[in-house]
């Protein structure tokens, strides 16, 4: 499809405190994470569940874990990493794009349980504040230099708000709970495309996607819309991409919540679990006590409140205002 498009916001430049060059390969991780705790118990099958459970990843974040004052938080991660990952994909050009080292993530965000509430805060990746309380760039960036730790500490310390356990998954774990289900549905208001993502959508109303074409929606940051034939960029890049991905967790956790299938609940905990990240305190009991709570919720949504800001090095980034501590104050306990 051609089409001009309108200048988007530019939030790619490269910042003099970057630990390397920003990826363009994006997409959230909060909707695939979560479907495995919400599978895992409702499968009821224990031997399956707890294989499943041994294949995880775990990493020792004890002494960087704070824990929230009241009820759990848990900051869910997704990574760029292409393990897992075959190189057949549909898109796959758009998703691995040129090699670049190290590992990145792009959906940050806070699950908070709290008695009968829960509750799920998007971190815009672009956010400007220090780092760890040292020199401010991209929260992004965080994890790039630092890892786990190093995103978790810069939470705890610049948001104020305590972490109890810590949950990361990557493209393939992604791409494999939305085939599992058999794809989800998303309703379009106008044609949309990104020639960066991949994303093609021909006509407006309720569209069928599989794993590459929901990751295509998810992680696009030139969405355009073709509206009464004219192309319109959406002009708040990193919030707009924010919004789609509360969108697609709304319909993913809908789905996963009306499956009764065995053999579907099976097959997505086989697609998830190896591609999975938590801190070593998270046991299997943990998990299916969670994915009992989670099951078939409806989360109360919210994003931190910033404005656009651009860095003496001309770098185009998001800045907390004023608001921020009303919302992130429901977060803090």
């Amino acid at each position: 499809m051609s089409a001009t498009t309108q200048a988007r916001v530019g939030h790619d430049e490269p910042l003099p405190v970057a630990p390397g060059p920003p990826s363009r390969r994006r997409w959230p991780a909060v909707a695939a994470f979560l479907a495995l705790l919400l599978i895992v118990p409702a499968a009821g099958f224990a031997v399956v569940s707890a294989r499943a459970w041994g294949e995880v990843e775990r990493v020792d974040l004890a002494s960087t874990l704070h824990g929230a004052r009241s009820g759990t938080n848990y900051l869910i991660v997704g990574t760029d990493s292409r393990s897992g990952l075959a190189n057949d994909v549909e898109n796959a050009n758009l998703i691995f794009g040129p090699e670049v080292a190290g590992e990145r993530t792009d959906t940050i965000a806070i699950l908070r349980i709290d008695g009968d509430t829960v509750s799920l805060l998007a971190i815009p990746r672009d956010l400007y504040i220090p780092l760890g309380g040292g020199a401010l760039n991209r929260m992004n960036a965080a994890f790039a230099s630092g890892g786990p730790t190093g995103l978790i500490d810069t939470v705890q310390r610049e948001l104020e708000i305590g972490i109890d356990h810590y949950l990361e998954i990557n493209l393939a774990g992604f791409l494999g709970l939305v085939d599992a289900l058999g794809g989800v549905t998303i309703d379009f208001p106008h044609p949309a495309f990104d020639e960066r993502s991949g994303l093609l959508i021909d006509t407006a109303g309720p569209t069928h996607l599989d794993g590459a074409a929901a990751l295509a929606y998810v992680r696009s940051r030139r969405y355009t819309e073709l509206v009464d034939g004219v192309a319109l960029t959406d002009p708040t890049s990193d919030l707009g991409r924010v919004e789609r991905q509360q969108r697609f967790l709304a319909a993913i956790m809908a789905k996963l919540g009306g499956e009764r299938n065995p053999f579907v609940l099976l097959d997505i905990v086989r697609a998830v679990a190896s591609n999975v990240t938590v801190d070593n305190e998270l046991d299997v009991h943990d998990a299916a006590a969670l994915g009992l709570r989670l099951r078939g919720a409806q989360p109360r949504t919210a994003t931190i409140p910033t404005s656009r800001y651009i860095t003496p090095g001309g770098a185009d980034v998001l800045v907390l205002t004023a608001e921020s501590e009303r919302v992130l104050a429901d977060f803090r306990g």
